[in-house]
């Protein structure tokens, strides 16, 4: 996944989609020239955050926020028969190819579910939080967690290899 700079003045639609691309691409680049065991070693017990874990549990939320939010399809959680968000980021018995394969299929569902609505001002309804949200805000929340789960990514990637960057 190439990691390209948002563009500084395309429209709204452009710049969401552009910086939620940036932030998927940051998580790869993470994660990039590591081996299996190296992505699946926990941050720090009995933590079982790991950089695979991230992968995992952003599928997650892209299956969630896109798939069932959005397109309003009933899907169960890839790594959890008790609708738990948190069991993916133990991925011990997990692999790179599984894990990046499931998320990168994820991807694909959202960005074909994002281009195919009319407008960013498309709502569907979150159980959760029991209201409407828009596709706006999905993006942006998707943003939002990318971001954060980044932010982790950076510190387990250094604590792995010494490697930091942006």
């Amino acid at each position: 996944m190439e990691r390209i700079s948002p563009p500084l003045t395309g429209n709204e639609r452009e710049t969401l989609r552009a910086f939620l691309d940036y932030h998927r691409a940051t998580l790869a680049w993470k994660c990039e020239g590591l081996t299996d065991e190296q992505l699946r070693r926990s941050s720090m017990p009995p933590s079982t955050l790991s950089l695979l874990g991230l992968v995992r549990h952003m599928a997650e939320v892209e299956r969630h926020w896109f798939r069932r939010v959005l397109n309003g399809e009933e899907l169960a959680h890839l790594w959890s028969d008790t609708h738990d968000f948190q069991a993916a980021y133990d991925a011990s018995g997990s692999s790179r190819t599984e894990a990046f394969a499931a998320w990168r299929e994820e991807i694909e569902h959202a960005r074909r579910i994002e281009s195919a609505a009319d407008s960013l001002d498309v709502t569907a309804y979150v159980p959760s939080w029991e209201e409407e949200a828009s596709l706006r805000l999905v993006m942006l929340h998707l943003i939002h967690e990318y971001a954060r789960h980044n932010g982790h990514a950076d510190f387990l990637r250094e604590a792995l290899d010494g490697t930091t960057g942006a």
